[in-house]
Parts: structure tokens; sequence; C-alpha cells
């Protein structure tokens, strides 16, 4: 079992940044990749950035793409999620998630994918 805390959410206005940090702890890791998810209102579950945890390799929503950054520290089983030039529409509950066994060739987006899921932490953007 893998448990999965998230930090860093709150309010921030348009154009402003948060980090958002992912802990994770219950076994080490090696192939996995961990991604972020996020969820508005009335919305689904969507799929926000990925990265592999050995490897580095990393993929993001055309909606985020140049505007936030996945990384991670392998020392500290811990996943980041930098969000620059916030807008109001980023607002959701960001939810992180780990998959150990995504085929070659499965998309990271799919939810399907991922294993463990953390509890969420909410992130509103004022315009």
């Amino acid at each position: 079992q893998v448990q999965l805390v998230e930090s860093g959410g709150g309010l921030v206005q348009a154009g402003g940044s948060l980090r958002l940090s992912c802990a994770a702890s219950g076994r080490t890791f090696s192939r996995y990749v961990m991604a972020w998810f996020r969820q508005a209102p009335k919305k689904e579950r969507e799929f926000v950035a990925a990265i592999h945890w050995s490897t580095g390799t990393t993929s993001y929503a055309d909606s985020v793409k140049g505007r936030f950054t996945i990384s991670r520290d392998n020392a500290k089983n811990t996943v980041y999620l930098q969000m620059n030039s916030l807008k109001p529409e980023d607002t959701a509950v960001y939810y992180c998630a780990v998959g150990g066994n995504i085929r070659y060739g499965s998309s990271w987006s799919y939810p399907y994918n991922y294993e463990y899921w953390g509890q969420g932490t909410q992130v509103t953007v004022s315009s």
C-alpha cells in the first residue's frame, strides 16, 4: 500500500503562482508514474501532468503546458506541481496519484492507470 498526502493548495489571484506537494509513503518507487489530476465542481476528473519516477520523463495536458511544471525529489518521495500564470479555469481540487503498471503505449492521462490516490487539495483562482 502507498499513502499520498497533498499540500500547498489555497486561494490565489489570476496570474499568480502556487506549488503543490505530494508526499508518498509505504514503499519505495522504481518503475512508477506519479501524476496530478484535478476535478472542478460538476466536472469529470481530468489529467494535468505526470512524471516517471526514475527517468523524469514528463507529460502535460494541453491546457497547462507552458504554465505548469511537474517535478520530483526521489530522496523525499515527493512530487511537486509548480503552477504559474494561474487562470480562474484552473480552480479545482487537485489530486496526486501513483501508477505502477502502466503498459507501454497506454496514455498517462487515463485515471484507471493509477492505483493510489491522495485526498486532494483545493486550488481556487480568483479573477
